[in-house]
């Protein structure tokens, strides 16, 4: 810390950085200016904190050269440029008045500067995406540059959209919380808590990676960023107990992706979600809900299956811990989230429960010997930095996904593509799906899962709607696959990151994710054409379809990993195939013959197995 304070340019950047955290603090408790000065600050400071802190390479900058500081300043101006001519941009007849040679220049001086603020946070994937969209406006629509720049910078349908307005308000404060409980030890109460629960059990080092990465990576919201946090410690345990280095990463990975869809955080495209269908946040979670406890089924009972037939024991003894003992010790540290979540259910907004949960943070740390240690200044300092610090590539993304969305909106890319995918689908909703799940993989290869969501709501879920699909199916559907290209190979962020510390073949590593992850890419499926997994409808019937799910789940984790009650058999592996698809299908018709299925496999092995074997 003494190295920071005697270095003045660490320590301006470090000042910038708890200025922006501070000041999304303040908006959020004594109310948020308009659009334009919220948005416009938000973007100009992220912005122009992306380019101190980053060097031309998109590396770490110990300091900032002259050109970055010039384009920080540049990006801060260009930004605010709408907030400071307020009275013009209001009074103005949009897509009538010509724009002025200020507004052309500050304008397409925008575009470029969130465009390479981007690239330098998120690679070249989604500036691309971004900068091709533009082109293909010009050569192959109506569109003129100069429309399409009004749209972008002067309407709040473009750079300063929906996407800015959610991250300006709603993500950077759940950014902030999260990295202010990580600092207060609560990643560890997550990991001695998995410990507890599932380490004596056959696998239980990945159990207790399933369970810790669900848990850590609903406050994180960040595939990657939760692999790197928990997986240091869960796969070096996997493989010492006798994983392979390749299960060991894929568990990891496919754990750390499932966070973004498991409330009562969620990643941060959930935020959007909440304000693109008009409705509180705390809908969108109890929509998410039981999907994403069918995924976390089906990856726990893949482990389970794949430990047994590996013979793979529990975590060493000397780490063993007793739950009671973890909650006594570490357990008030669940509070600050009870406290978001009690908050919502009460009917406030999201901005102000995050609010209240970073309130609550140091009080609860306090509350016990075991946490006090970490409420000192400096690392109360130290969360609001990394808060910030983490908020960043979300400033860009959203600004650089605005873009897109702006140019699909004001050139009517969005209709003529929604028309192609019904044309192509041939009114036939399955081929659709299938489309927009490829779309969706491909796009979220390249970029975060919030920009690759909002670049389908434009481009993909009105064709969705159009042939039938609920519209909240809709959404959830394309937020699904964006999340999930995060272990699809080729590009699989997630299972990279996990195989950086398992030191796997990152092939083998990509097709054992994709295989424990399988129910990821059906549960998207299934909730379309039955919202009662949406908990929409009859509760009972809601019932039935859901225990229905959950063992449909069970049993295809099996039949993947060849293993029920004992090793599998060809045979068997395809009957319990087979019975998957009855009983993901809620009709009795197709249940009964798929339960008969798997009774015939478990009666065949039991029959088979030598009397001495315990029970599994």
């Amino acid at each position: 810390m003494a190295q920071v304070w005697s270095n003045p340019v660490r320590l301006v950047i470090k000042a910038l950085l708890l200025a922006l955290a501070i000041s999304h603090l303040y908006f959020a408790l004594a109310g948020y200016p308009g659009p334009y000065e919220l948005r416009g600050y938000h973007v100009g400071a992220g912005l122009g904190l992306v380019f101190l802190v980053t060097t031309w390479r998109g590396d770490r900058a110990e300091h900032p050269s002259i050109v970055n500081i010039i384009l920080a300043v540049a990006v801060l101006i260009t930004a605010l440029y709408p907030a400071i001519n307020l009275d013009y941009v209001q009074q103005r007849f949009q897509y009538v008045d010509p724009l002025s040679d200020w507004d052309l220049i500050a304008g397409t001086a925008l575009v470029i500067l969130v465009l390479e603020g981007t690239r330098r946070t998120l690679g070249l994937a989604l500036p691309v995406t971004a900068l091709g969209f533009i082109v293909f406006a010009l050569t192959a629509t109506s569109a003129s540059y100069n429309l399409i720049l009004e749209q972008l910078f002067l309407t709040t349908d473009g750079i300063f959209g929906i996407p800015v307005a959610v991250s300006a308000t709603f993500m950077v404060l759940f950014i902030i919380f999260g990295a202010m409980v990580e600092r207060m030890g609560v990643g560890k109460l997550f990991m001695d808590f998995a410990i507890a629960l599932t380490g004596r059990q056959a696998g239980g080092p990945a159990k207790v990676a399933c369970i810790t990465s669900g848990l850590f990576g609903s406050v994180s919201g960040s595939a990657v960023a939760n692999v790197m946090t928990t997986g240091a410690f869960s796969i070096p345990l996997m493989k010492r107990i006798g994983f392979k280095p390749s299960f060991a990463a894929s568990v990891e990975a496919v754990s750390s992706t499932g966070g973004q869809i498991m409330p009562p955080i969620m990643g941060a495209a959930a935020f959007v979600m909440a304000e693109y269908l008009g409705v509180s946040y705390l809908t969108v979670a109890a929509l998410a809900i039981v999907p994403a406890v069918l995924y976390y089924v089906a990856v726990f009972a893949s482990i389970h299956f794949e430990a047994k037939r590996m013979n793979v024991g529990s975590v060493p003894q000397d780490q063993l811990m007793p739950l009671g003992k973890v909650l006594v010790e570490s357990g008030h540290m669940f509070i600050p989230l009870a406290v978001i979540v009690g908050v919502l259910l009460m009917g406030y907004s999201a901005p102000f429960a995050a609010l209240c949960g970073i309130a609550s943070v140091l009080p609860t740390a306090f509350l016990r010997k075991t946490t006090r240690h970490y409420v000192t200044l400096e690392n109360t300092l130290q969360s609001l930095e990394n808060g910030a610090r983490n908020a960043l590539p979300i400033v860009a993304a959203t600004a650089c996904a605005g873009i897109v969305v702006g140019v699909i909106n004001v050139s009517g890319i969005g209709l003529s593509f929604s028309n192609f995918v019904i044309s192509a689908a041939n009114d036939t909703l399955i081929v659709a799906l299938l489309l927009s799940m490829v779309a969706g993989i491909i796009l979220g290869m390249g970029m975060p899962t919030t920009p690759a969501y909002i670049v389908q709501v434009a481009l993909m879920v009105p064709a969705l709607v159009t042939l039938g699909v609920q519209v909240e199916a809709a959404h959830l559907f394309v937020f699904y696959f964006a999340i999930l290209s995060a272990i699809t190979p080729p590009v699989a962020m997630a299972v990279y990151a996990a195989n950086a510390l398992a030191g796997a073949s990152i092939w083998e590593a990509s097709i054992k994710a994709v295989k424990l992850g399988a129910t990821g890419f059906i549960i998207p499926f299934l909730f379309v054409y039955e919202p009662a997994i949406l908990l929409q409808g009859d509760p009972v019937y809601a019932a039935f379809v859901i225990a229905q799910a959950v063992l449909g789940v069970i049993v295809l984790a099996s039949a993947l990993h060849g293993y029920l009650l004992t090793e599998l058999t060809r045979w068997q592996k395809a009957v319990l195939l087979l019975a998957t698809f009855g009983l993901i299908y809620p009709d009795w018709r197709a249940s009964l013959p798929a339960l008969a299925l798997v009774a015939l496999v478990i009666v065949r092995q039991r029959a088979a197995r030598p009397v001495s074997e315990g029970v599994t």
